[in-house]
């Protein structure tokens, strides 16, 4: 696919900033609506804050950092020169939730040296788009800076309240806690740790894991998270719940190393989304648009496609991953019947696990590495037949590569791995990294899997392979430059209703991942459960939804490749799967309709290149009345909407199965009352007469 850009433009604007005084400049945002002020503060600090409708949103926050072998960085400077500069283009997306996307942004760049020796150089740049604000730090190369160990990044956020907080804790090693509802002084990342068994977790400080949201007591949103997290670590943000304020604390490793780098090097970009409507977090693009254009070219070799497997059979016990249990999953006999529901229902892929030798010994054990090989299948299990169907079928292969956290093997067996695969024609694979971190000391979100994580981005894009990682690094709008990346699972998944001890994931939880966790990127949740009390397999557990909700979930989530995750049988006859068989994956816009953060989500959705549009909405444990206005939609034109209703007596826990289907012609002037059941949801699918 041909990537388009449609407009352009990189000129010098004296508009953009102001001296107000001696050491201080301002930018504001293209609208006019956010100002940046960045100065030196007392002691030649560098400084900045933000104002949004001309209210303090981020007070005055210092900069700086702290090195090994070297002295600390954030006093003491002087201001050589500043660049100011605006820019605007829209770009075609290859793949993804609308089609086109703005990127319009003015910019301050400053340059600051040491007043005193060793007389480092660095600069500020800040990006002050409409919807929030990026800034990171630049090192050029120079005699006192060559090799770099950062032990920390000072990086603050002063806030002007005790704002409401949608936050998890900032765990090293992994994002699968449920999100947490307080006041910000109350944040206790420390003593938050779930309950649930996890392979892996380590949470050192009160800090909390981006994406993080909050809202100010005048309706104000802020979001804040990184973008183009390259060669760096990723950050959490350290909380001070009693003044108020947020800190940039970088993942490390056991020695105590944050980075280890050269000049010249930039850090990530420090993003804040800054709106006062909660769905306009949902279609902001501004940490994608903080990441280099797409750098592997061509990318219609991939999809956008819905998938079945064998996953959901085995979470529930009925099979299992690896052979010595009696149960595998992964045999022709049953690869072939996958193959033939989705061809039978017009779904076009089909991801198999435990498919590979090694799973007897992946998790519970201490020396992990080599037990995986990725071109050995188990002798039950035949690729290359399984190929062969489901090709004749018009289904393509996922590949799966579970490296239980031993990324050395897994490299060492990269280019074996996706040669086999670019052999067979199969161009996406599902990665996971379950347990800790081999070597020990390192942790998923520092450095060392940081570059890790990117190689093998890179490697799949030399031989067409998409990646969808779980157990990874959170997006931070990479999928812009590598197109290749089309999801991942930063956040706590579908899986922890089939055996969680906690009562699995509560209604309320996808109500708060389209406002934190999806501005990471798209998410591979795995919705449309439909036996929603897992009966018989799983007695003790159950999803925490009706089915109208699990159907949403396919247009609230977003994601390019969706599962559809049930047993078969769960699915065959049932006329409420015609919605699953009917929803797009590919996008050309994205509207949200109605939202509040933790309470209810309506977001509508148009299908690239066929004028059908499909509408999901949710709520948490509590019934829900909507309207929605179709103004959306075409003027002059008619169209068929099919609705899938929580039927009246539906309740997520008492009656999650209950629903009905109703049909109507609507046009652009029509609108609807929705009653959402306590923990119910809505799809509508709406095609063109």
């Amino acid at each position: 696919m041909r990537l388009k850009l449609i407009r352009s433009a990189i000129v010098s604007l004296a508009f953009v900033f102001t001296s107000c005084q001696s050491n201080e400049y301002a930018v504001v945002s293209p609208s006019g609506t956010i100002k940046l002020t960045f100065t030196l503060s007392d002691g030649n600090r560098p400084t900045y804050s933000i104002k949004f409708d001309g209210s303090k949103v981020i007070k005055p926050s210092t900069l700086g950092f702290e090195f090994k072998n070297m002295p600390a960085l954030g006093s003491d400077l002087k201001i050589d020169s500043v660049r100011t500069s605006s820019f605007s283009e829209v770009w075609e997306m290859p793949w993804g939730d609308q089609h086109w996307v703005d990127n319009t942004y003015n910019e301050l760049k400053v340059y600051l040296s040491e007043i005193k020796s060793p007389n480092r150089k660095f600069a500020l740049n800040f990006r002050v788009f409409n919807d929030g604000v990026g800034f990171r730090y630049e090192f050029p190369e120079q005699p006192s800076m060559d090799s770099v160990i950062i032990l920390a990044e000072n990086t603050k956020f002063n806030l002007n309240g005790d704002h409401t907080c949608w936050w998890q804790p900032g765990d090293w090693d992994i994002y699968e806690h449920l999100y947490r509802t307080t006041k910000l002084s109350q944040i206790d990342a420390v003593n938050s740790k779930s309950k649930n068994f996890l392979a892996q977790t380590y949470i050192p400080e009160n800090a909390v894991n981006t994406p993080v949201t909050m809202k100010t007591s005048d309706g104000i949103y802020l979001c804040f998270h990184e973008a183009d997290v390259c060669n760096y670590s990723g950050a959490t943000l350290r909380v001070d719940t009693v003044n108020l304020s947020l800190e940039t604390a970088l993942v490390g490793n056991d020695s105590g190393v944050k980075v280890k780098t050269k000049a010249p090097f930039s850090t990530p970009w420090r993003t804040i989304i800054i709106t006062r409507k909660p769905g306009d977090i949902v279609t902001s693009k501004l940490v994608l648009n903080l990441n280099e254009p797409n750098k592997i070219g061509d990318i219609s070799w991939f999809k956008p496609m819905k998938y079945v497997g064998v996953w959901w059979e085995m979470h529930l016990g009925k099979s299992s991953w690896d052979m010595a249990s009696g149960k595998h999953g992964a045999t022709t006999a049953n690869a072939k019947r996958y193959i033939d529901f989705a061809a039978k229902n017009g779904i076009k892929g089909l991801l198999v696990e435990g498919w590979n030798t090694g799973w007897e010994h992946w998790i519970g054990f201490e020396d992990r590495e080599g037990i995986f090989d990725f071109v050995t299948p188990y002798p039950d299990y035949n690729l290359n037949e399984v190929v062969h169907y489901a090709k004749s079928k018009g289904v393509n292969l996922i590949m799966h590569h579970e490296t239980s956290a031993a990324p050395r093997t897994y490299e060492q067996q990269l280019d074996t791995a996706f040669r086999l695969m670019q052999s067979l024609g199969i161009h996406s694979v599902k990665t996971g990294y379950v347990g800790k971190i081999i070597p020990k000391g390192e942790y998923h979100q520092g450095q060392w899997m940081v570059n890790h994580y990117r190689k093998v981005v890179e490697t799949a894009a030399k031989y067409q392979i998409a990646v969808d990682a779980h157990e990874p690094f959170k997006g931070t709008g990479e999928w812009r430059t590598y197109p290749n990346v089309i999801a991942r699972e930063n956040f706590r998944g579908q899986e922890f209703n089939a055996w969680s001890t906690d009562g699995g994931n509560p209604p309320e939880h996808l109500t708060i991942l389209p406002f934190t966790a999806q501005l990471a990127g798209p998410m591979d949740y795995t919705p449309g459960i439909f036996n929603i009390k897992l009966k018989p397999y799983k007695d003790e557990n159950q999803v925490n939804s009706t089915l109208a909700y699990q159907l949403a979930l396919y247009v609230v989530i977003y994601s390019p490749i969706q599962m559809v995750p049930d047993l078969p049988e769960n699915y065959e006859g049932h006329p409420a799967f015609q919605f699953i068989r009917d929803v797009g994956v590919d996008w050309e816009q994205s509207l949200v309709l109605d939202a509040e953060i933790g309470d209810y989500i309506a977001i509508a959705r148009e299908e690239r290149n066929t004028g059908r549009w499909f509408v999901g909405a949710i709520t948490d444990e509590n019934p829900r009345d909507l309207t929605i206005k179709f103004d959306f939609l075409k003027p002059n034109v008619k169209y068929r909407a099919t609705f899938y209703l929580d039927g009246p007596d539906a309740h997520w826990d008492k009656n999650p199965t209950s629903y009905k289907i109703e049909n109507y012609e609507i046009d652009s002037t029509s609108e609807v009352d929705l009653k959402l059941a306590p923990g119910g949801g809505a799809a509508i699918s709406i095609f063109p007469l």
